[in-house]
């Protein structure tokens, strides 16, 4: 008789155990709609629809005419000695660099022996492979303290002093939030009504307007996690824990008005900044986001911002579409049965590229990709169906135009499926694409006059600047997969969760003088890099500056990298098995375990702040002043957010427009049981309506009315 882990086993390979499996979320007409953008003839002289040359007609070149040159005299201002020294400066810059790319690969094999054969040795090296093991969370914890204890680490937690961060300030801030707290608390248990009676409460509340803010003292240095297996120091952990706790008393304090709450958490949660999962392109690569997106689903860290590029992007359309339930019953080895993209054989791809320049067909990724979005859902709807916050990074045609951050702000009703094919269409391997927008009616249309997009990743990998000026993201969890970096990826002096193997964390990976080498070496490169950028001497190849793909900046506050191995390279454009899946996903939560408790923290706060605005927030959308604001209205009359202004003067109008628009999603995107997504229940975390939303975001980009407030004071 099969016992329940066996049973289990069983189920994470059984397709038909995941959700929707065999359901065809897109409709016919859609996917017509989308054709007829692609071949809208209209839009032919104005973008390029192939990277390489047109599809519909054949250009023959007079003999007698000369040549036009690809880079125009008032785009580069030739002149003699540009024709002269060109090819030869750019043939022995490329060929240094190639030396350059020879002694950095030497230079890591050398740190590679140095810590596999000098520092992993005896029960050291069996502790740590005991971590690799484990598949959970909290068994790898158990396996992480247990080396750090055998290391000596547990004993570096408990030393207050480190060289970076201010252990004094946090100490002494440590003991006032202690005191201040628990006078709060007896004034609760006493029956003080307000913050009159109880001015501890007021106490309380500046503390943590001075407190909580995004880095402060360098509690939030990846160098404080940098140098254990587990955790921080105990007085980083300890002023964690207490801030958390003081924000939840003040959310459940009845001494305090609700409009003065608002106002609290409010600047709290401006200066404090929110958190964003950013998943990088890389082709099949991607498939290892879906094991780090598990092991934050399971640790309840999973961010509410999500942002995805190019093979990315598809993994955050699943996980924007899709409540927890849902994503933990999809991300299991079984969803390898619904990965289709690379289905067609080789004499059929060969022939599709010869001709048109590309290996996928455009149409057929609609319909695989469309599974992951549900259909034809666009930004908003499925905002409003989980509470998480979607954005694709996708890349105009024409060199000229800016890139686009779509999301449910920027381009609500752009469907979802055209914009993760816009981030994947990558030049040789699927042609430049039209984004679409759902209508009223709920047909589709082109987006942005039928313009065509391609991949994200070219110019923006990951958006970390757009995602700030959004939503005021200054904390990012970076997934990065992209192979053509994964080489150059070295953190000298370790990183969060992972610490230098010898000298008891305090070390250099493969001593000093292999991680200066490795330093220099990287930084010559680049330099390299960017002289051949700025003084436009690389090629173009198919009409596309590939500069960007290696001088971006692809780390984050927090950069998860999970371990590949060569065959990935191999099946690079190839559907995964259920057992490479699981494989893939194993690596990834691997690779997440040793943040988790970092981002724990971060989130920590980060969720109390929203706590608190969640229970202040007037019910009817309308914020009241607080009495400083209120006296000074008896002066002035320039009170309110000039967005603020405008937002109210149109609020009757937008709010129809939302209603209606909610009314007319169509079939596609519901439930099997016919709900529509308006009638869903909004997702825990999400805060109050679309509209409110919207302008909560906006009074991020303005002074503050209530700290003016206090100057005039």
């Amino acid at each position: 008789m099969p016992s329940a882990s066996d049973s289990a086993a069983e189920d994470i390979y059984d397709p038909s155990a995941l959700p929707d499996y065999d359901r065809d979320f897109i409709d016919p007409d859609d996917l017509q709609r989308f054709e007829d953008a692609l071949n809208d003839q209209d839009v032919l002289p104005l973008v390029a629809i192939n990277d390489w040359r047109p599809i519909y007609q054949r250009v023959r070149r007079s003999r007698t005419r000369r040549k036009e040159p690809r880079r125009g005299k008032d785009e580069t201002r030739e002149g003699v000695l540009y024709t002269v020294l060109k090819w030869p400066f750019l043939v022995f810059v490329l060929g240094w660099i190639g030396f350059l790319g020879v002694a950095y690969t030497l230079t890591r094999f050398y740190i590679f022996i140095y810590e596999q054969w000098i520092s992993w040795r005896g029960k050291r090296e069996s502790l740590r492979r005991q971590i690799y093991k484990q598949t959970n969370y909290r068994d790898w914890l158990t396996a992480a303290e247990a080396l750090d204890e055998y290391l000596g680490n547990m004993t570096w937690k408990e030393i207050d002093e480190y060289a970076y961060y201010d252990h004094v300030t946090v100490n002494k801030l440590v003991s006032q939030l202690q005191k201040w707290r628990k006078d709060v608390q007896w004034g609760m248990e006493h029956g003080q009504q307000n913050s009159v009676e109880s001015p501890a409460v007021e106490e309380l509340c500046t503390i943590l307007e001075a407190c909580v803010k995004n880095n402060f003292a360098g509690v939030e240095n990846p160098r404080l996690y940098s140098e254990s297996y587990s955790g921080t120091k105990d007085l980083v952990q300890e002023y964690i824990d207490e801030v958390s706790e003081c924000l939840h008393l003040v959310s459940d304090n009845k001494q305090i008005t609700n409009a003065d709450k608002y106002h609290h958490f409010k600047h709290l949660d401006t200066n404090f900044g929110r958190t964003a999962l950013c998943l990088s392109g890389g082709a099949t690569f991607a498939y290892y986001h879906f094991g780090v997106v598990r092991a934050l689903l399971d640790n309840n860290v999973l961010p509410e911002i999500i942002t995805g590029t190019s093979g990315g992007a598809l993994v955050a359309a699943l996980v924007a579409t899709r409540t927890d339930d849902e994503l933990k019953e999809l991300l299991v080895p079984a969803l390898a049965h619904r990965i289709r993209a690379c289905h067609e054989s080789f004499p059929t791809w060969f022939f599709r590229w010869w001709r048109t320049g590309a290996r996928f067909d455009t149409l057929d990724w609609a319909r695989q990709c469309s599974w992951f979005c549900r259909g034809s859902t666009t930004f908003r709807e499925a905002y409003e169906r989980t509470g998480r916050i979607l954005n694709v990074s996708c890349v105009p045609s024409d060199p000229h135009s800016p890139t686009i951050l779509a999301n449910y702000l920027t381009s609500p009703n752009c469907v979802i499926w055209s914009a993760v094919l816009a981030s994947a269409a990558v030049p040789g391997i699927m042609n430049p694409v039209v984004l679409m927008t759902k209508k009223r009616d709920g047909t589709l249309a082109p987006y942005s006059f039928g313009h065509k997009w391609k991949d994200g990743s070219l110019r923006t990998d990951i958006p970390i600047r757009a995602l700030n000026l959004h939503f005021n993201v200054n904390f990012t969890i970076v997934s990065q997969v992209n192979p053509h970096i994964n080489l150059f990826f070295f953190s000298s002096r370790g990183s969060v969760g992972r610490p230098v193997t010898h000298r008891k964390g305090r070390g250099w990976r493969g001593g000093f003088l292999g991680s200066a080498i490795e330093q220099y070496i990287k930084l010559d490169m680049n330099k390299w890099l960017r002289v051949l950028r700025h003084l436009e001497l690389l090629p173009r190849p198919m009409g596309q500056d590939w500069s960007e793909i290696w001088l971006q900046k692809f780390s984050g506050t927090v950069t998860i990298w999970p371990k590949t191995v060569p065959s990935d390279f191999f099946y690079i454009l190839s559907d995964p098995t259920p057992e490479r899946l699981a494989r893939m996903i194993h690596m990834g939560q691997q690779s997440a375990f040793p943040k988790i408790q970092f981002i724990k923290n971060r989130l920590k706060i980060e969720n109390a702040i929203v706590k608190g605005l969640q229970q202040s927030a007037p019910a009817d959308g309308h914020v009241t002043s607080p009495p400083l604001l209120r006296r000074r209205h008896d002066h002035s009359n320039e009170l309110m957010n000039p967005m603020e202004e405008r937002l109210d003067q149109n609020l009757p109008e937008r709010h129809a427009e939302y209603h209606d628009d909610g009314e007319s999603l169509n079939a596609e995107t519901s439930d099997s049981s016919g709900v529509g997504l308006s009638d869903r229940p909004p997702r825990f975390g999400r805060r109050g309506s679309f509209l409110q939303e919207m302008r909560r975001q906006s009074a991020v980009f303005f002074d503050d009315v209530d700290s003016d407030a206090v100057k005039a004071e």
